[in-house]
């Protein structure tokens, strides 16, 4: 399994864009910015940032999921190299992006500098996926 560097440019070789959309190429979205918790008007406890800290070193599993299929044992055990399994998901529908098996965003597949990679469409808001955990 190989690690994901946070320090890639993952923009470095994708097509450029006038802005229309309309070639192919990429949009720029605008990002939340979020406050740095020590700049913040109220700073963190010594208490309070190790467990923020302790917190943002759990590794999770980040997972895009391009369709799935159901099918019997029989036809499990009848297939080969070269054998075609029919997904749920249509053509061209975004992939969804799971992260610990639980829904966060969907995607499309791009590719960066010869290796796949993920261009998030729509991000499920906090309150949605709060939602589905009840």
């Amino acid at each position: 399994m190989s690690e994901i560097d946070s320090t890639t440019d993952w923009s470095q070789g994708l097509p450029s864009t006038d802005g229309d959309g309309m070639d192919g190429g990429m949009n720029t979205a605008e990002l939340e910015q979020f406050d740095d918790p020590s700049k913040s008007k109220a700073p963190l406890s010594r208490e309070e940032r190790k467990k923020l800290d302790a917190i943002l070193d759990i590794p999770v599993t980040i997972t895009m999921e391009v369709g799935h299929a159901k099918i019997s044992i029989r036809n499990l055990l009848q297939l080969n190299q070269g054998s075609v399994i029919e997904l749920e998901r249509l053509a061209g529908e975004p992939l969804d992006v799971l992260v610990n098996g639980t829904l966060i965003a969907h995607g499309e597949v791009v590719v960066v500098n010869d290796k796949f990679g993920i261009r998030l469409t729509d991000v499920i808001s906090q309150v949605e996926r709060i939602k589905k955990l009840q």
